[in-house]
C-alpha cells in the first residue's frame, strides 16, 4: 500500500469535507457526491492502520473533515446567533470526530473482517444518540442529504432516515475498498469482482427498490382541504413593534382570501401569537373572543396557530419552572401551538424538541446554576417547558401530528404521533431568523422525509417561507416563495395505515448501539489485528 504523506492526508481530509458540503441540500445539492464523500477519509483511516501510525492523527483529520462539513452546510446559523453558530460548528464537529475515532479504535483492534459492521454501527449508533440526548442536533444526519430526492428514498418507510445514512456509508466503504485495491495497492481490476459486485449492488439495489415503490405507491382518496398562511412578519423587528391585533388581522385576512366551504383546517405559523398569555385564562380572554368570532364567521373552521404561553404551578414542576417574584409558586414558559375548533373547544400542545441555547440550556437538570445564569442574563431565555410525550390534535374531520419548527427533524418523535392516530402531519415554523439562506430551504425539504417515513401528507405553514404541502411520496405539491405574504390552499389525503417505520421507529439506531457496544467490549480483550 502507498504511504500517504502528511500533505496528502490533509488534502484528502479537506476533500472529504468539501464533497460532504456539496452533496447536502442547497449547499450544492449534488446528491450523488454523498456516495464518494467519505472515501478520502476512509483511505486515511486505512493508511493509518496499515502503517501503524498513532491513532491521534485520525481524530485530527476527522475533525478537519467534519468542521468543513458543519460550517459549509450550516453557516447560516451565524445570521441568528454568532456565538451559537461557533458553538454548533466546534461542538458538533467534535462529536462527529469522536464517533469516527471510536470506529477507528475498534477497527484497529478487531481487524478488517468486522470493519464494515463497525463503521455502520458506530456511526448509526452515534446519529441515534444525537437524536436523543441533551446536545441533540440531528440537522446533519447523513440520510437528510436525500430530502430533495424523494424518488430515491421511498424505502425510508421501512428504515427511516438512518437507513439513508447506512446507504451512504455502505457505498463509500466499498468505493474506498475498490480504490485501495485498484489504484493504491496496484492490484488488477478483475481481481476485485466481489468488491465491484457489492459496490454496484449496495448503490443500485436500494435505488431500484425505491423507484419501484415510488411508481407503484397509490394514495387512498380521503381528501381534506387545508389552508396554510404565510404572513411574512419580520421576526427581528415587526413581530415586537407592530401591535399583536394588527398582526393577527393580517394573518386572518390572508386566510380569509383562501378558505372555501370545504376548508377543514387553517394553519398559521409558529409564535404567530407572540405576546405570552396564561393558558388557564385563555377561554375568558379578549384574544379568545377575537379568534372565536373569526371562526364563527368562517362557519366554524378549525384554526391551528402558534403561540407563546405560560402556566403557573404551586411547586416546582420541572427544570423549566421559574420562581414567581414575591412567590409563592412557579411559572413555566412554552413555545406552544393552539388548536381552536368552531365548537369553542381549544387545546394546547407545547413544543418538546427545543433549540439548544435558545429554548433549552443543556445539562441544567444536573447543573441548575446554568439555568439561573440564563435567567439572569435576560428575557425569556432559558429552558422552556415541554410535553411529557408526543401528542396529537383532533379537529372536526381529522387527527393530525402537530410539529413546531425543529420537531420536524425528529423522525421517531413524529412516528410516535402517527402511531397514536395522526392521519396527516402539520408543521408550523418561523424560519425567518436566518434570512434568505440555505437554512429555511433545508428545513422545508426535511418534511419530505417525514412524509415518506410515515406515508402521511404534510401541510407546512412558515412565517416567511417556505410554506408548502407534500404528498405521501414526499413530493412537494404547492409552495410559496420566500419573503412573500400569501396563503395557499390544497387538498391532502389522510392515511391511517402504519408503515413499518411508523410501527418500529428508529430500530436501526437501537440495534446499532447494541452491536457496537458488543464490538467495543470485544475489542478490549483482543490484540490488534494486522490490516491488509
Amino acid at each position: 500500500m502507498i504511504h500517504l504523506s502528511k500533505k496528502w492526508r490533509y488534502l484528502l481530509s479537506i476533500l472529504s469535507g468539501i464533497l460532504m458540503v456539496l452533496s447536502f441540500p442547497f449547499t450544492g445539492s449534488l446528491s450523488l457526491l454523498a456516495f464518494v464523500a467519505w472515501i478520502p477519509l476512509l483511505l486515511i483511516e486505512k493508511n493509518t492502520i496499515s502503517f501503524r501510525h498513532r491513532s491521534g492523527r485520525i481524530f485530527v483529520h476527522a475533525y478537519l473533515t467534519f468542521l468543513i462539513y458543519n460550517i459549509g452546510t450550516t453557516w447560516w446559523i451565524w445570521n441568528a446567533s454568532v456565538g451559537g453558530a461557533i458553538l454548533a460548528f466546534v461542538l458538533n464537529s467534535l462529536l462527529m470526530a469522536i464517533a469516527f475515532y471510536v470506529f477507528h479504535k475498534i477497527n484497529k483492534k478487531i481487524g478488517p473482517k468486522f470493519s464494515l459492521l463497525t463503521l455502520l454501527t458506530c456511526w448509526i449508533g452515534f446519529e441515534y444518540l444525537h437524536h436523543n440526548w441533551e446536545l441533540s442536533w440531528p440537522w446533519l444526519t447523513l440520510g437528510n442529504a436525500f430530502s430533495i430526492r424523494p424518488s430515491w428514498i421511498q424505502w425510508y418507510s421501512f428504515t427511516g432516515v438512518l437507513g439513508g445514512s447506512s446507504w451512504i456509508l455502505l457505498v463509500n466503504y466499498f468505493g474506498a475498498k475498490l480504490l485501495q485495491h485498484t489504484f493504491i495497492a496496484h492490484k488488477k481490476w478483475q481481481w476485485n469482482k466481489r468488491t465491484n459486485f457489492f459496490l454496484l449492488g449496495s448503490f443500485g439495489l436500494p435505488l431500484f427498490v425505491s423507484m419501484a415503490l415510488f411508481h407503484n405507491y397509490k394514495e387512498l382518496k380521503n381528501p381534506l382541504e387545508i389552508v396554510v398562511i404565510q404572513p411574512n412578519i419580520d421576526p427581528y423587528d415587526e413581530k415586537f413593534t407592530i401591535p399583536l391585533e394588527d398582526q393577527l388581522q393580517k394573518i386572518l385576512a390572508l386566510g380569509q382570501s383562501k378558505i372555501t366551504p370545504s376548508t377543514a383546517l387553517i394553519l398559521a405559523p409558529e409564535t404567530a401569537i407572540s405576546e405570552a398569555f396564561y393558558e388557564n385564562d385563555f377561554g375568558q380572554s379578549s384574544l379568545h373572543h377575537f379568534l372565536q368570532n373569526k371562526l364563527i364567521n368562517w362557519h366554524n373552521k378549525s384554526l391551528y396557530i402558534g403561540a407563546s404561553t405560560y402556566k403557573l404551578f404551586p411547586i416546582k414542576n420541572s427544570r423549566a419552572s421559574i420562581p414567581l417574584e414575591g412567590g409563592p409558586g412557579f411559572y413555566e414558559n412554552y413555545n406552544s401551538s393552539l388548536l381552536m375548533n368552531g365548537n369553542k373547544n381549544y387545546d394546547f400542545v407545547h413544543k418538546s424538541k427545543l433549540v439548544l441555547g435558545v429554548e433549552k440550556i443543556p445539562f441544567s437538570n444536573w447543573l441548575p446554576f446554568l439555568e439561573s445564569l440564563s435567567i439572569q442574563n435576560g428575557g425569556t431565555s432559558g429552558t422552556l417547558g415541554i410535553e411529557n410525550s408526543p401528542k396529537i390534535l383532533r379537529a372536526a374531520n381529522v387527527s393530525f401530528a402537530p410539529l413546531i419548527c425543529y420537531e420536524s427533524i425528529y423522525g421517531e418523535f413524529n412516528a410516535e404521533q402517527c402511531r397514536k392516530g395522526a392521519e396527516i402531519i402539520c408543521v408550523i415554523t418561523n424560519d425567518g431568523w436566518w434570512g434568505d439562506t440555505p437554512g429555511y430551504k433545508q428545513h422545508a425539504s426535511f418534511a419530505a422525509i417525514r412524509a415518506i417515513e410515515n406515508r402521511r401528507s404534510v401541510a407546512r405553514s412558515a412565517n416567511t417561507g417556505i410554506s408548502c404541502y407534500f404528498n405521501q411520496r414526499g413530493e412537494r405539491i404547492t409552495a410559496s416563495k420566500w419573503c412573500e405574504p400569501t396563503a395557499l390552499r390544497q387538498e391532502l389525503n389522510r392515511n391511517k395505515a402504519q408503515s413499518f417505520y411508523t410501527k418500529n421507529g428508529d430500530y436501526l439506531g437501537k440495534l446499532s448501539l447494541l452491536i457496537v457496544s458488543i464490538l467495543a467490549i470485544y475489542s478490549l480483550f483482543t490484540r490488534p489485528k494486522k490490516m491488509i
